[in-house]
C-alpha cells in the first residue's frame, strides 16, 4: 500500500478542506422548510418528517448536537434505512442544511436519518465518531418503531462524514461501547471521504491533535479486517487533493482483508456537486447508491443505473 505525503499538494496546507454547504440547503432550489416540525410542511406527498428527536440524554447531552431528523416514507413498512452523516471538516454543518436529501430518499422509499454531532471546536476526536456511533445505535435500537428495518441500516457519508461513516465500520471500539457491533451495519457507502489522516497538516491538527499515533488511530485504513461490511466508495475526478487516492487505497485495503469493496470515480464532478448533482435522477453517484442498497437488501431501485468509470476490479 503506497501513502504519499500530503505536503507534495500545495493546497492541502492552505486548508482546502474548508465547510461545506454554507450556502444554504443541499437542493437551493426547491422550498425551504428547515424551521419546521410538522410532517405535513414536507412538499413531496408521502414523505413523513419527524425533527429533532434525542439520540442521547442525560446530564452531557447537548440540547443541538445530539439531534436528529427522520425522514421516512409515508404509510411503509419493512424499509431500508439510511444514517446520512454530513461534511465540514470536523468544525461545522448541520442536519438542517439537507432536508431535501432526507426526502429524496423517502421518496424512492428509503428511511433516511440525518443527526447532528458535535464539533471542533468544541469537542475533538474521538468525540464526533462517539456521536456517530451513539446516533448509530439509537437507529438500530427505535427504527423498527417507525416502520424501518433495523437490520438493513447503511451509513453514508460525505468528506468528514465519509471519514465518519468509514471509521465506525473499521474501528469497532465506538459501536462497542454502545453495545452494538459492525455487523449491525448492512453497508457504507463514503462520498469523497478522509480515510487517512495526517497530524502534519494543521486543520487536522485542530481535529485530531498533533500526534502520530492520533491519526493513524483515526485513519479508517488503518482498521481495516476481515469481517467489515459491504462498501462503495465513491469520489469525483475533480475532487480534492489526495482523496481519490485516499479511496482506491481504501479500496484495495478493503479486497486484500477479503472484504466487498467498490470504488467508482465519477466524471464531471468536484468535491461540491458530486453530492449536490444526487438531486438530479439520472446522476451516476446517485444510481450507484441506489444500486448498492438494493444489491444488500430486499429494497429495488427505479429504473436502471447507467455505466459509470470503476476502478478495483
Amino acid at each position: 500500500m503506497r501513502f504519499v505525503s500530503p505536503m507534495f499538494y500545495p493546497g492541502f496546507l492552505s486548508g482546502v478542506f474548508l465547510p461545506l454547504f454554507t450556502i444554504g440547503p443541499l437542493f437551493a432550489s426547491e422550498p425551504d422548510f428547515t424551521g419546521t416540525t410538522s410532517a405535513s410542511m414536507s412538499p413531496f406527498a408521502g414523505v413523513e418528517v419527524i425533527r429533532n428527536l434525542p439520540y442521547r440524554r442525560g446530564d452531557d447531552a447537548d440540547a443541538v448536537r445530539h439531534k436528529l431528523d427522520l425522514y421516512l416514507p409515508k404509510g411503509k413498512q419493512g424499509f431500508p434505512v439510511v444514517l446520512f452523516v454530513h461534511g465540514g471538516s470536523w468544525k461545522s454543518g448541520s442536519k438542517e442544511e439537507y432536508p431535501r436529501l432526507g426526502e429524496l430518499f423517502a421518496r424512492l422509499g428509503l428511511g433516511c436519518v440525518i443527526p447532528n454531532y458535535r464539533l471542533t471546536p468544541q469537542v475533538q476526536h474521538p468525540e464526533h465518531i462517539r456521536d456517530v456511533a451513539a446516533a448509530f445505535a439509537w437507529v438500530v435500537e427505535n427504527v423498527g418503531e417507525y416502520g424501518g428495518r433495523r437490520d438493513r441500516v447503511f451509513v453514508l457519508g460525505h468528506s468528514a462524514g465519509g471519514h465518519l461513516a468509514a471509521l465506525l465500520a473499521t474501528d469497532e471500539t465506538y459501536l462497542k461501547k454502545e453495545k452494538r457491533t459492525i455487523s449491525d451495519i448492512r453497508g457504507v457507502i463514503a462520498i469523497s471521504g478522509v480515510h487517512q489522516i495526517y497530524p502534519a497538516l494543521p486543520m487536522f491538527r485542530k481535529t485530531f491533535g498533533p500526534g502520530r499515533d492520533e491519526g493513524k488511530n483515526a485513519s479508517p485504513i488503518n482498521h481495516v479486517r476481515r469481517g467489515c461490511p459491504p462498501f462503495l466508495l465513491v469520489y469525483a475526478d475533480n475532487d480534492l487533493p489526495l482523496l481519490g487516492r485516499m479511496a482506491e487505497e481504501m479500496n484495495e485495503v478493503l479486497k486484500k482483508h477479503g472484504c466487498e469493496s467498490e470504488c467508482v470515480k465519477v466524471p464531471h464532478r468536484n468535491h461540491i456537486s458530486i453530492l449536490v448533482k444526487l438531486s438530479e435522477e439520472n446522476d451516476p453517484t446517485r444510481q450507484r447508491i441506489l444500486e448498492f442498497v438494493a444489491r444488500h437488501s430486499e429494497w429495488q431501485m427505479p429504473g436502471p443505473a447507467p455505466s459509470v468509470n470503476r476502478s478495483g476490479k
